[in-house]
């Protein structure tokens, strides 16, 4: 599957269920909370988490929670992406250009 293939299934599948239609302004607060998420299990991952009550997650579970996060946080910027009208790839070669000129390398 390409990224431009996922964000057309993420947006599709958004407005099926009706989240498409949020500003970028409420999607930045969704991305937001998303980033949270992904803070939250990347500290746990890092230093561990001493929550009583928390159910101590394995390596596994915590790999898997970290794929759901970093995906959810991806989808929040393909769908901000798509309501801006950029593609992706486009947006990824800027970032790696912008990159290569500011540190004058080409790799």
């Amino acid at each position: 599957m390409t990224i431009q293939e996922h964000q057309e299934w993420v947006k599709n599948f958004y407005k099926s269920r009706n989240w498409y239609r949020f500003s970028p302004l409420i999607r930045m607060n969704f991305l937001t909370e998303e980033m949270g998420e992904l803070s939250q299990v990347v500290r746990t991952i890092e230093l561990g988490r001493d929550h009583p009550g928390e159910h101590q997650a394995t390596s596994e579970e915590l790999q898997t929670h970290l794929k759901e996060e970093l995906c959810d946080v991806f989808d929040q910027t393909l769908i901000l992406c798509s309501k801006y009208g950029l593609d992706p790839e486009e947006v990824f070669q800027y970032g790696e250009t912008k990159l290569k000129r500011r540190f004058n390398t080409t790799n």
